[in-house]
C-alpha cells in the first residue's frame, strides 16, 4: 500500500468484540499456507516495537521484569517479500463428524464436444444500456442469421462477447442496424470479430482434477449459452432473472417484491453443475404517478386543490428521481421519459415560452393541444430533460413503466414486507426451486441443444458430516460448570460467566417516552442480573439516571461524559422513532470513547428474565469480561490452534450505497487478543477510496519528516503488536478470515493482502514470517442444502442441523 494512503483509524478501545458471524460461516474457503518470505536485509525502523519472546521470570528474591514491550530493534528500510502466492491444492477431505446425505440445489450439466467459437462484439456509437445491446443483437440475428451468420444460433452476453457452435462464415464483419423511428432514429455499426476457440479438453481435465488452472473462458461460454433465453424473456439483475409470471407481492410505499431465480454454472467435483436458487428483489409498481405519490406520502385521498408541503415535495422528488414513466393522455400513443426532478412551483403557475415570444401555462397547453383538462393544478409537475431544456409532465398523465428495479434503501415497512414475501420453509423452498427448473426446461432450449448442453432436472445428493458441538466452559461457582449446545442453542440457566467484568462507574440516558421511574427499575433489575450471573456491578449509578430530548442526542451524551468522569458504561434507551442508533454509536465510540449499550424502548418496557440475561452477556463482553470459553481451548486440545500461539484476524470492506461516489469505503480488521481462549478481539478501521476492495492500510511505509528514517505502520502491524503486548507471545501462526471478496478478485486480494501481511511481520522482526492461512469467506453464495428426508435430521424449522459440513461433490474440483 502506498505511504500516502489516507487513514482515519479509530483509537484503540478497551471494548472487546465477539467473533463476527462472517468469520463463523466457513463456506467457500480459500486456504493459503504462505511459505516464508526471503530474509530481508533490513530490520525494523527505529522506535518500532519488535516481536520478541517474553523475558523469563527472575529467580526467587530477584527483581521482576517490567511488563512492557521489548526494546525496539535497530533502524531498517521497508521489508521486501515475494508476491508469488497461489491458492493451494486441496490437501484432503475432512473425516470428523457423523456422516449423512443431504440434497443440494445443484443440477448436473452435460456437454458435447462442440466447436465453440468466441467472437468480440463492438458497437458504435456505444449504447447506454445492455438492454439496447440486446435489442440490437436480436435485430441483427433476425435479419442476417440465414445469410451472413450461416444459419447458426448465437449466444450473446449483452456486452462484448458472442458465442457460436461452429465457425461463422467470416473472420470479421460490420453490420448496420437502425433503431427507433424518424426523427429519433439511430444507426449503429455492429462489428463481429473472431477472437478464440473454447477448449473443452482443458475443461474436462480441470473437472477431473488433472489440472489446476480453471479454463474460465470456456465455462463463461457455456454459462452465456444457458443465460441467453432467460435474458431475452425476463428482467435481468446480475446473475438473477425476475418476472411477474413467477409472482409478485406488494411491500408498501409504491413498491412490490418480484420473485425470480438465481442461476450460475459452477465447476464441481461431480462435473459442471447449474446452481439454481429462488431470489426476490423490489420493483416499482407499474401504477400511475398519482397513486405512487399517495402511497409514498401516505395520503388516503389526494386533494386536487391542496398543494404539497415542502417536506412532502422533497420526499416525492427523491422517490421519483430516475424512474422511467410513460404518458397516457394521447389515445394510441405513449411516450417514455426519465424523471430528473419535480418543479418547485405548482402546475397552475408553471409556464414556458412559445416561438412567438409569448408565455403559455402547462394547463393551457394541455387543454389547447389535447383538450385534456388537468385536475391536480395545485400539485408540482414532473420534470424530464435538463434545466436548460426542461420537459414538463403533469403527474396525472404519467404511469410508471413496468420492470424497474428499486435500488435504494428500503424503509422498515418495506423490509418487513419483503421478509414476509420471501420467508419459506426448507421443504417449500426446495419445491419452488424444482418448479423453476421444470418451468425453464433447459434441455429443450434450442440454443442449448445446438451447443450440445444437457441439464438434469434433479438435485444432487451430497455426502455431508455433522460435526459434534464443542463443550462450553463456565465458572466453577455455577451449578453447571460446562455445557454442550443442543441443535446450536444453549442458555444461562444454572451457569455463571467464566470471567465476569467489573463495572463501578455507569449511568443511563433515556431518550424515549418511557417514564423515568420505569427506566430506573429496569436498570436496577439489569444490575441484579449482571451480579447474579458473575459480574461485579455497582448498583448505584455514578450520576443520576436522566431523560433527555431526542432532538439533542449529541449534547446529552457529551454532558453525561463530562458529568461522570472515567465512565465505564453508558446505557442508552433509544428514542421511540428508529434511525438514531448510528448517531449514538458514532458519538459514544468514536468521539467520546465511551462503551455504550443501546436498548429499544419497547424491549425495555416488556423486559423479561431472558432479555436481562441477553443484555448482561453483551455488557460483560464490552467491559472486558468473558462469557464462556471453549473447554478444548483451555485444555489445549484444538489442533492447529492451541498447540502454538495463534492469532485470528477478520477483515472486510464496507462500500458506500449505490449512486454514492463521494463517501469513502471503510476497511475494518479485527484480531484476537488472547490465547489459547481466543474470545477477545480488538478492532481497527480505516477510510480509503470509494469502492476500493483491496485494504490499503493493512501495511504502510513512510518517512519520518524530522529524522528522515523509515516509518512502518498499518492495521496488521498494530494488531500484531497489541497481541504481543496482551499475551507476551508473538503469534506462531496467523489465520486470516477475509469477507466480501468475489471469485474474480481472489488473485488480486491474495497477491496484495498476503504481501502486506508478510511485510507487516518482517517489519517487526526481520526473520519473523509465521505461516498464514488465508480464508476467503463467502456468505452470499446460493448453495442451499436440504435434508434427504424432510422431518428427519433437522431442527424445528426443517433446516439441516447446525455444524453440517460439505467438502465433497459440489465443491471446487481442485
Amino acid at each position: 500500500a502506498a505511504a500516502s494512503t489516507s487513514s482515519s483509524r479509530a483509537p484503540p478501545s478497551a471494548a472487546t468484540m465477539a467473533p463476527a458471524d462472517a468469520l463463523a460461516r466457513d463456506v467457500g474457503r480459500l486456504t493459503v499456507e504462505a511459505p516464508a518470505a526471503p530474509r530481508s536485509s533490513a530490520p525494523a525502523a527505529a522506535g518500532a516495537p519488535a516481536l520478541r519472546p517474553p523475558a523469563q521470570p527472575a529467580a526467587a528474591g530477584g527483581s521482576q521484569p517490567e511488563s512492557q514491550a521489548p526494546a525496539p530493534a535497530p533502524p531498517a528500510a521497508a521489508p521486501v517479500s515475494s508476491k508469488s502466492v497461489a491458492p493451494p491444492g486441496r490437501p484432503g477431505f475432512g473425516t470428523a463428524g457423523r456422516k449423512m446425505i443431504v440434497r443440494a440445489n445443484h443440477f448436473l450439466v452435460g456437454f458435447a464436444d462442440k466447436d465453440i467459437c468466441h467472437y468480440d462484439v463492438a458497437i458504435t456509437p456505444e449504447p447506454k444500456t445492455r438492454r439496447i445491446n440486446r435489442v440490437l443483437m436480436t435485430e441483427l440475428t433476425s435479419k442476417h442469421r440465414a445469410s451472413s451468420l450461416g444459419g447458426l444460433l448465437v449466444a450473446y452476453d449483452g456486452s462484448k462477447s458472442l458465442y457460436t457452435a461452429g465457425e461463422l462464415p467470416f473472420q470479421v464483419m460490420d453490420f448496420s442496424i437502425k433503431l427507433g423511428k424518424p426523427p429519433r432514429e439511430t444507426e449503429y455499426k455492429v462489428t463481429i470479430h473472431f477472437a478464440a476457440r473454447a477448449n473443452l479438453y482443458h475443461l474436462q481435465r480441470f473437472l477431473s482434477g488433472k489440472q489446476r488452472d480453471s479454463p474460465q473462458d470456456t465455462i463463461q461460454a457455456l454459462d452465456v449459452v444457458l443465460r441467453e433465453s432467460p435474458s431475452l424473456n425476463y428482467v435481468t439483475v446480475s446473475r438473477s432473472f425476475y418476472s411477474t409470471i413467477f409472482g409478485q407481492r406488494d411491500i408498501g410505499d409504491g413498491l412490490e417484491c418480484w420473485r425470480g431465480y438465481y442461476q450460475s454454472l459452477r465447476p464441481t467435483q461431480m462435473g459442471l453443475s447449474l446452481n439454481i436458487d429462488i431470489s426476490s428483489t423490489p420493483f416499482y409498481k407499474p401504477i400511475s404517478v398519482m397513486q405512487f405519490a399517495q402511497e409514498c406520502l401516505n395520503l388516503r385521498n389526494a386533494d386536487p386543490n391542496r398543494p404539497l408541503s415542502d417536506r412532502d415535495r422533497l420526499k416525492l422528488k427523491k422517490a421519483l428521481r430516475g424512474i422511467r414513466v410513460e404518458t397516457t393522455h394521447q389515445e394510441g400513443k405513449r411516450s417514455a421519459y426519465k424523471i430528473t426532478g419535480i418543479t418547485s412551483v405548482p402546475l397552475i403557475q408553471l409556464n414556458f415560452p412559445l416561438d412567438d415570444g409569448n408565455q403559455m401555462t402547462v394547463v393551457q397547453y394541455f387543454w389547447g393541444r389535447y383538450k385534456y383538462r388537468l385536475r391536480f393544478t395545485s400539485w408540482p409537475c414532473l420534470q424530464s430533460g435538463n434545466d436548460s431544456r426542461p420537459i414538463y409532465l403533469p403527474m396525472e398523465v404519467c404511469t410508471i413503466i413496468e420492470g424497474q428495479r428499486f435500488t435504494r434503501k428500503l424503509n422498515e415497512k418495506q423490509v418487513t414486507g419483503i421478509l414476509r414475501a420471501t420467508c419459506e420453509r426448507p421443504r417449500d423452498r426446495e419445491k419452488s426451486i424444482l418448479k423453476m427448473v421444470e418451468h425453464n426446461n433447459y434441455s429443450a432450449d434450442k440454443l442449448a441443444q445446438e451447443f450440445g448442453i444437457d441439464v438434469t432436472d434433479k438435485m444432487v445428493n451430497v455426502q455431508a458430516r455433522v460435526l459434534p458441538p464443542p463443550m462450553l466452559k463456565y465458572h466453577e461457582s455455577g451449578k453447571d460448570k460446562a455445557c454442550a449446545p443442543s441443535v446450536g442453542q444453549w442458555n444461562m440457566i444454572g451457569k455463571k460467566m467464566i470471567n465476569g467484568g467489573n463495572v463501578q462507574r455507569w449511568t443511563c440516558l433515556n431518550f424515549s417516552r418511557l417514564h423515568i421511574d420505569g427506566v430506573k427499575r429496569f436498570c436496577g433489575d439489569l444490575v441484579k442480573m449482571c451480579n447474579a450471573i458473575g459480574m461485579v456491578f455497582n448498583p448505584m449509578p455514578v450520576v443520576e439516571i436522566l431523560s433527555a430530548s431526542a432532538n439533542n442526542i449529541e449534547g446529552a451524551l457529551k454532558h453525561a461524559h463530562q458529568s461522570a468522569h472515567n465512565l465505564q458504561l453508558l446505557i442508552v434507551i433509544l428514542p421511540d422513532v428508529t434511525g438514531h442508533y448510528g448517531k449514538v454509536k458514532k458519538v459514544c465510540e468514536t468521539d467520546l470513547g465511551i462503551v455504550s449499550q443501546c436498548l429499544k424502548p419497547d424491549k425495555v418496557e416488556r423486559a423479561n428474565k431472558q432479555y436481562f440475561e441477553n443484555v448482561a452477556l453483551k455488557v460483560n463482553v464490552k467491559v472486558g469480561g468473558r462469557n464462556t470459553a471453549l473447554q478444548q481451548a483451555l485444555t489445549r486440545q484444538i489442533p492447529l490452534v492451541t498447540d502454538l500461539p495463534t492469532i485470528f484476524f477478520g477483515a472486510d470492506v464496507t462500500h458506500p450505497a449505490a449512486g454514492d461516489d463521494s463517501s469513502p469505503s471503510i476497511a475494518a480488521v479485527v484480531a484476537s487478543m488472547d490465547w489459547p481462549e481466543i474470545t477477545k478481539y480488538k478492532a481497527v478501521v480505516s477510510a480509503q477510496l470509494p469502492r476500493q476492495e483491496i485494504i490499503q492500510d493493512l501495511y504502510c511505509t513512510g518517512t519520518d519528516p524530522e529524522k528522515g528514517t523509515p516509518v512502518h505502520s498499518g492495521m496488521m502491524r498494530e494488531l500484531l503488536v497489541s497481541f504481543f503486548q496482551k499475551t507476551k507471545h508473538k503469534p506462531s501462526r496467523i489465520i486470516f478470515y477475509r469477507d466480501g471478496v468475489s471469485e474474480g478478485q481472489f488473485a488480486q486480494v491474495l497477491m496484495y493482502e498476503m504481501d502486506a501481511i508478510r511485510k507487516a511481520c518482517a517489519s517487526l522482526q526481520e526473520d519473523y514470517q509465521p505461516p498464514v492461512t488465508f480464508v476467503v469467506v463467502q456468505k452470499r453464495h446460493h448453495t442451499r442444502l436440504f435434508p434427504e428426508v424432510h422431518g428427519k435430521e433437522t431442527d424445528k424449522s426443517g433446516n439441516i442441523l447446525p455444524g453440517t459440513v460439505v467438502d465433497t461433490n459440489i465443491c471446487h474440483p481442485t
